[in-house]
Protein backbone atom coordinates (compact mmCIF):
# COMPACT_ATOMS: atom_id res chain seq x y z
CA UNK A 1 0.00 0.00 0.00
CA UNK A 2 1.34 3.40 -0.94
CA UNK A 3 0.18 6.65 0.63
CA UNK A 4 1.16 10.16 -0.35
CA UNK A 5 1.20 12.58 2.59
CA UNK A 6 0.77 16.24 1.70
CA UNK A 7 0.15 19.41 3.65
CA UNK A 8 0.50 23.13 3.06
CA UNK A 9 4.23 22.45 2.71
CA UNK A 10 6.82 19.72 3.25
CA UNK A 11 9.90 20.02 5.43
CA UNK A 12 12.50 17.39 4.50
CA UNK A 13 14.70 17.96 7.57
CA UNK A 14 13.84 19.02 11.11
CA UNK A 15 15.72 22.31 10.73
CA UNK A 16 15.15 22.92 7.02
CA UNK A 17 12.71 25.17 5.26
CA UNK A 18 9.28 23.97 4.22
CA UNK A 19 8.55 23.69 0.50
CA UNK A 20 4.96 24.31 -0.65
CA UNK A 21 3.72 21.74 -3.16
CA UNK A 22 6.08 18.96 -2.07
CA UNK A 23 4.88 15.69 -0.56
CA UNK A 24 6.20 12.37 0.71
CA UNK A 25 5.24 8.96 -0.69
CA UNK A 26 5.21 6.16 1.88
CA UNK A 27 5.19 2.46 1.05
CA UNK A 28 4.49 0.24 4.04
CA UNK A 29 6.84 1.54 6.78
CA UNK A 30 9.37 3.33 4.53
CA UNK A 31 9.69 6.60 2.64
CA UNK A 32 9.43 5.68 -1.03
CA UNK A 33 10.05 9.11 -2.51
CA UNK A 34 9.94 12.82 -1.74
CA UNK A 35 9.11 15.49 -4.29
CA UNK A 36 6.46 17.66 -5.92
CA UNK A 37 2.95 16.34 -5.28
CA UNK A 38 1.96 16.33 -8.95
CA UNK A 39 5.01 14.24 -9.90
CA UNK A 40 4.27 11.75 -7.13
CA UNK A 41 0.61 11.50 -8.22
CA UNK A 42 1.69 10.80 -11.80
CA UNK A 43 4.24 8.19 -10.69
CA UNK A 44 1.84 6.52 -8.25
CA UNK A 45 -1.69 6.97 -9.70
CA UNK A 46 -3.20 4.28 -7.41
CA UNK A 47 -1.77 5.82 -4.22
CA UNK A 48 -4.01 7.08 -1.48
CA UNK A 49 -3.46 10.82 -0.96
CA UNK A 50 -3.71 11.96 2.63
CA UNK A 51 -3.98 15.74 3.00
CA UNK A 52 -3.02 17.23 6.35
CA UNK A 53 -3.85 20.71 7.70
CA UNK A 54 -0.30 21.92 8.28
CA UNK A 55 3.34 21.36 7.41
CA UNK A 56 4.44 17.74 7.01
CA UNK A 57 7.96 16.89 8.12
CA UNK A 58 10.13 14.35 9.90
CA UNK A 59 8.98 13.35 13.35
CA UNK A 60 10.82 14.62 16.40
CA UNK A 61 12.98 12.94 19.04
CA UNK A 62 11.62 13.43 22.56
CA UNK A 63 14.71 14.00 24.69
CA UNK A 64 13.19 14.99 28.03
CA UNK A 65 11.28 13.09 30.67
CA UNK A 66 8.08 11.53 29.38
CA UNK A 67 4.96 13.50 30.34
CA UNK A 68 3.16 12.47 33.50
CA UNK A 69 0.07 10.32 32.97
CA UNK A 70 -1.74 7.56 34.89
CA UNK A 71 -0.32 4.66 32.83
CA UNK A 72 2.81 3.96 30.78
CA UNK A 73 0.66 3.68 27.64
CA UNK A 74 -0.79 7.16 28.22
CA UNK A 75 2.69 8.59 28.84
CA UNK A 76 3.87 7.17 25.51
CA UNK A 77 0.77 8.49 23.73
CA UNK A 78 1.49 11.96 25.13
CA UNK A 79 4.90 11.76 23.39
CA UNK A 80 3.22 10.74 20.12
CA UNK A 81 0.78 13.67 20.43
CA UNK A 82 3.79 15.99 20.54
CA UNK A 83 5.02 14.81 17.12
CA UNK A 84 7.85 12.64 18.44
CA UNK A 85 8.41 9.03 17.37
CA UNK A 86 11.68 8.42 19.20
CA UNK A 87 12.76 8.64 22.84
CA UNK A 88 16.06 8.25 24.65
CA UNK A 89 16.67 4.90 26.33
CA UNK A 90 17.39 6.45 29.74
CA UNK A 91 13.92 8.07 29.67
CA UNK A 92 12.18 4.68 29.35
CA UNK A 93 14.28 2.67 31.79
CA UNK A 94 11.21 1.36 33.64
CA UNK A 95 10.29 -2.03 32.08
CA UNK A 96 6.57 -1.18 31.81
CA UNK A 97 7.36 2.13 30.13
CA UNK A 98 9.89 0.52 27.77
CA UNK A 99 7.31 -2.14 26.84
CA UNK A 100 4.68 0.53 26.15
CA UNK A 101 7.18 2.39 23.95
CA UNK A 102 8.00 -0.80 22.03
CA UNK A 103 4.33 -1.69 21.49
CA UNK A 104 3.57 1.80 20.17
CA UNK A 105 6.42 1.66 17.66
CA UNK A 106 8.55 4.37 19.26
CA UNK A 107 12.23 4.12 18.43
CA UNK A 108 14.38 3.93 21.55
CA UNK A 109 17.73 5.65 21.00
CA UNK A 110 20.86 5.10 23.05
CA UNK A 111 21.85 8.77 22.61
CA UNK A 112 20.48 11.94 21.04
CA UNK A 113 21.53 12.93 17.57
CA UNK A 114 19.45 10.87 15.15
CA UNK A 115 19.16 12.96 11.98
CA UNK A 116 15.54 13.84 11.34
CA UNK A 117 15.04 13.85 7.60
CA UNK A 118 12.73 12.42 4.97
CA UNK A 119 14.81 10.44 2.49
CA UNK A 120 13.99 7.35 0.43
CA UNK A 121 14.26 4.07 2.37
CA UNK A 122 14.19 5.82 5.78
CA UNK A 123 11.54 4.72 8.27
CA UNK A 124 8.38 6.73 7.56
CA UNK A 125 8.13 8.70 10.80
CA UNK A 126 6.24 11.93 10.09
CA UNK A 127 4.74 14.76 12.08
CA UNK A 128 2.36 17.48 10.93
CA UNK A 129 2.34 20.86 12.67
CA UNK A 130 -0.14 23.71 12.17
CA UNK A 131 0.85 27.39 11.96
CA UNK A 132 0.66 27.71 15.76
CA UNK A 133 3.18 24.87 16.18
CA UNK A 134 0.64 22.34 17.45
CA UNK A 135 1.07 18.75 16.31
CA UNK A 136 -2.02 17.74 14.33
CA UNK A 137 -0.83 14.28 13.27
CA UNK A 138 1.93 11.76 13.96
CA UNK A 139 2.82 8.85 11.69
CA UNK A 140 5.00 6.01 13.06
CA UNK A 141 6.54 3.70 10.46
CA UNK A 142 3.83 4.62 7.97
CA UNK A 143 0.92 4.26 10.44
CA UNK A 144 -1.09 7.27 11.58
CA UNK A 145 -1.07 6.95 15.37
CA UNK A 146 -2.30 10.42 16.33
CA UNK A 147 -4.72 12.79 14.66
CA UNK A 148 -6.09 15.91 16.28
CA UNK A 149 -9.84 16.05 15.84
Amino acid sequence: MLTIHVGAALRRTADGRAVPGDAVAVRDDRVAEVGPLEELRERYPQARVRSWPGTVGPALVHEGALPAAPTPRERVYAVLRSGATAVLADRVADPDLRDAARRSGLTVLAAPGRPAELVPSARADLAVFDDAGTCVATVVAGRAVHRRA
